[in-house]
Formats: C-alpha cells, structure tokens, sequence
C-alpha cells in the first residue's frame, strides 16, 4: 500500500496487514496522547496526517489555503512504515536533538527530511517520538512554520533557531 483511498483512520487501519496495524495503532496513540488541542487527525495524502486546526490557524496550508495546516503523518508504504514530523524539516535545532536522543537508545534511524522509515515498531523509540512532539506545540509550530516561509523565498532550507531570531531582530 503507497496511497490508500481510505476517507477515514479506521478504514485506512482496517486495509493494512495486521503487523503494520499494530504498529501504526501504537504511534498513533503516542501522538494523540501527546498533540496538544488545537492538532486534528484525519485522513489526508492517503496517509493518517495530524494537522494544526483551522481554527488555530485559519490561514490554512500555504500551498492549498483551504487545506489545515499539515503538522504531521503516519503511513504504510511499499517496503516500510513511516512517521512523517514536519516541525523537524523546519528547525535544525530540533533534528540535532531528535537524532542524538534516537541513536542514544541504540534502535537505528533511518531518516529523509522529516520522514523517519521503520519496519517494525520495535525498532521506533517511542518516547523519543513522544518528546518530540510535546517540543514542537502548534503555537510553536505556527511559528516555526511562519519563520520559514518568511525566510524561504527561493529556499526551502530550514533554519535553526538561532537563525531564525537573529532575521527576526534584523527586521525590528
């Protein structure tokens, strides 16, 4: 499965192989036992995606403004689950964290920008997931996200945060 059609979680977890439903169903409890009130879950890009509600955040997602802004995903590919953290593609600060307190429990990390690939949930720290998303609050993320299209005018690279505030105080 790359894309499911699935219009709901249920649905979408009902399709998977009861391996990779397991897995998924235990990420999705870390996430929603640790996304604050204004992260919504609902079907989206074929995929379980947590995005900031419409109501934090009217403005919507940059490229579709009438789609929530998208925070983050989980999914079952072809050859691999993955976590998709898109707060981590956006602040270099926090990936130096997450990636240090991933490898610190010994599990191997295999990582793009903001996905993290696993095959089994055994191999998925879940408490370093946990602390990452109570790092990254949706006021938190709205601002990091905010800082990045402002600085990425051309760039899609992400700043940390030192950067991030120094542009801010350039511009005061």
């Amino acid at each position: 499965m790359v894309q499911s059609k699935a219009v709901t979680v249920a649905q979408y977890l009902k399709e998977l192989p009861s391996d990779r439903r397991d897995a998924l169903v235990v990420l999705r409890k870390v996430f929603l036992d640790n996304v604050d009130a204004d992260i919504d879950e609902r079907m989206s890009y074929g995929m379980i995606g947590y995005h900031v509600s419409m109501k934090a955040y009217p403005g919507g997602y940059h490229c579709d403004p009438s789609m929530p802004l998208p925070y983050a995903g989980l999914a079952s590919q072809k050859n691999h689950m993955s976590l998709y953290m898109m707060g981590l593609y956006m602040d270099r600060d926090d990936v130096a964290w997450f990636q240090k307190a991933w490898k610190a429990t010994g599990n191997k990390l295999d990582m793009g920008k903001s996905c993290v690939r696993f095959k089994k949930i055994d191999d998925v720290p879940l408490d370093v997931v946990a602390a990452a998303i109570r790092r990254m609050p949706s006021k938190r993320y709205i601002a990091t996200y905010e800082a990045t299209l402002a600085g990425a005018a051309g760039s899609r690279r992400p700043q940390s945060s030192k950067q991030a505030a120094a542009k801010k105080a350039a511009k005061q």
